[in-house]
């Protein structure tokens, strides 16, 4: 019976790994094409692995580029749109999932009808709404807008985990004498900190990501994040600097790399969590 299974588990095996190798191929690809000389670029037969391995794109990116300013503005936004959205989404998650009012279902509802609609649907209106409170072209402006379409998933991810958390736990806290606010730090919040990472994770890296409302509010070097300066600098209508272009997205992936292998599992986690009905 096991021979017989031998070929199947083979078989799956082997188509698994050339999905992974699929989806993979492009960041080796991108990688490799970094460290080639500027020479191996365009040579045919392309030639996947670089003749003469050279950094001189990384070093020029960092010494003769405002790539740097860009990366801490990226670090920046991406940190601050995700604290505020963290803050505002736990607490709310908890109140849509513990506490039983009028219009608690309907107010759900709207969180997630408004995840639904389209971005760009809102950039006029935030643009139009920066400039008249001065605070056009600012990382600020991108930080309020980055909040109104992250917050409503946030939000709506946490709602499910947290409902999946068994009443029995808070009200036990409440009973040895916790108040609202004790239990809620000390008995919600550490079960439903698998929930509240992942959901960190995915807001970061939407805030990271996001190019279109960085390419409408903001336009100078000071302020631009990652998304836009990189393509404003290295992307033209005449030229595209391949080499520098690859450096710049490899530099860019670092960050995201960093947190999802060593918060993989909480990743993983969150993502169950979130098929909870509440």
């Amino acid at each position: 019976m096991m021979r017989a299974g031998l070929p199947r588990i083979a078989l799956t095996s082997v188509v698994a790994w050339a999905i992974v190798l699929l989806a993979v191929f492009p960041l080796i690809w991108m990688v490799l094409t970094s460290l080639k000389p500027q020479s191996e670029l365009f040579v045919y037969p392309v030639h996947l692995l670089p003749q003469h391995v050279t950094f001189e794109h990384y070093a020029q990116l960092i010494e003769e580029t405002p790539f740097l300013q860009y990366f801490e503005n990226s670090i920046v936004l991406a940190s601050a749109t995700t604290a505020v959205v963290m803050l505002v989404s736990t607490l709310g998650a908890y109140s849509l999932a513990r506490f039983r009012y009028r219009g608690r279902e309907t107010i759900a509802t709207a969180v997630l009808c408004t995840y639904l609609l389209p971005s760009v649907v809102l950039i006029i209106p935030l643009y139009l709404m920066m400039v008249k409170l001065g605070l056009d072209n600012t990382l600020t402006s991108l930080v309020i807008s980055y909040t109104t379409f992250a917050l409503p998933y946030a939000l709506w991810l946490l709602r499910s985990f947290m409902a999946g958390i068994p009443d029995d736990l808070e009200a036990a806290a409440l009973v040895d004498g916790a108040g609202r606010l004790g239990a809620f730090v000390d008995v919600i919040l550490p079960q439903a900190l698998p929930g509240i990472i992942s959901t960190t994770l995915f807001t970061f890296i939407l805030a990271w990501n996001e190019y279109l409302y960085a390419l409408v509010m903001v336009n100078t070097d000071e302020t631009r994040p990652l998304t836009t300066g990189v393509m404003n600098m290295l992307v033209s209508s005449f030229n595209i600097e391949w080499s520098l272009l690859m450096a710049a997205s490899v530099m860019m992936s670092v960050p995201l790399l960093f947190f999802f292998a060593f918060l993989q599992r909480y990743l993983t986690s969150g993502f169950g969590a979130g098929g909870v009905k509440g």
